[in-house]
């Protein structure tokens, strides 16, 4: 305590020494945080600078001349493309009157259904492809006559795709309405649907129908895919045709399982059964127990034997296909 007294003023003096060396310690280290966080700014301001100028068009380059690059390359990729948004044309093409779209109409129909049978799908009884209200037709609504045509070329560009498959048969073809005189027709042959329009194309729906097996189904999608003109597959739903309430073409309808065409009524032989053949042994056992006929035997049960290889595990069956498609009609400044 009395060095301290001895020396107070050097006590003092180093004391505010060390008050002094503190602060400047302090005042170093924010200098240096500022300065590090003022580097780290200026380096990601140079990278940024480096990276505008390494991009094209940028600072210091030909931008014109890239510019002019540039829009020749999207002209180039337009044109390329074009190939695949073909517009459909409408029947008849040009100037369309009534007498003209009446001919144009039937002539349609009957070469729709003979590629139909030349391609040996199977078509409801006098389909008419949905435009069963205009068939009788020799005058239309007034304003219908350029939609009707453009429908009727894109309903024969559909009905084409789906023949080339090879379809087991076309149950219909449903479009939007465009005419008036679409109240007069069964709805089936309308989709309750509506073109839909942006500012590129306008969107126009069908929904097709048919019946055939999974590999035909593949077919019609691919055929789809391939054609010139723009087709988007929008939904597609399959089911078992037997879901349907369909009835198997197959068997004739009236005729009994087992029964020959020369057994059926018509044939005379049987006075106990008019219209039946005599009553000889040998005859299918479905004929056999009507009156004059032998009593039916039943067959002999022959054991089968198990058989080897593998198991079935998959079976094809007939399926029955609505699928909705969509056709993409550019607009005229595109």
């Amino acid at each position: 305590m009395g060095w301290i007294k001895r020396n107070l003023f050097f006590v003092v003096g180093g004391s505010i020494a060390l008050v002094l060396l503190g602060g400047a310690g302090f005042y170093i280290y924010q200098g240096y945080s500022k300065n590090s966080d003022a580097s780290g700014k200026l380096a990601d301001i140079y990278s940024t600078l480096k990276q505008l100028a390494d991009e094209k068009p940028g600072p210091g380059a030909n931008n014109a001349q890239l510019a002019k690059d540039q829009e020749k390359q999207l002209k180039d990729w337009i044109h390329s493309t074009s190939g695949y948004f073909l517009p459909i044309s409408p029947i008849p093409d040009g100037n369309v009157t009534s007498e003209r779209f009446a001919a144009a109409l039937r002539r349609t129909l009957a070469q729709l259904t003979k590629d139909a049978q030349a391609s040996g799908v199977m078509l409801p009884p006098e389909y008419m492809f949905s435009f069963d209200a205009q068939k009788p037709l020799m005058q239309f609504a007034a304003g219908s006559l350029d939609p009707l045509a453009q429908q009727l070329g894109e309903v024969k560009a559909i009905s084409e795709l789906v023949f080339s498959a090879q379809v087991n048969s076309l149950d219909s073809i449903q479009r939007v309405h465009v005419s008036d005189d679409d109240i007069n027709g069964p709805q089936s042959d309308y989709a309750q649907m509506q073109p839909f329009t942006n500012d590129m194309a306008i969107l126009t729906p069908y929904v097709i129908s048919f019946r055939s097996f999974s590999p035909e189904i593949a077919k019609v999608i691919c055929a789809f895919a391939n054609s010139s003109n723009e087709f988007i597959v929008h939904s597609i739903n399959v089911e078992p045709a037997s879901n349907d309430g369909g009835t198997d073409q197959s068997v004739p309808q009236g005729m009994p399982m087992g029964a020959y065409p020369n057994q059926m009524p018509g044939n005379p032989g049987n006075p106990a059964y008019p219209g039946y053949p005599p009553a000889t042994p040998g005859y299918p056992p479905a004929l056999r127990g009507y009156p004059g006929y032998p009593p039916a035997t039943p067959a002999p049960q022959v054991p089968v034997s198990a058989r080897g290889g593998l198991q079935t595990v998959l079976k094809e069956q007939l399926l029955r296909t609505t699928m909705e498609v969509e056709i993409v009609k550019l607009l005229p400044n595109n």
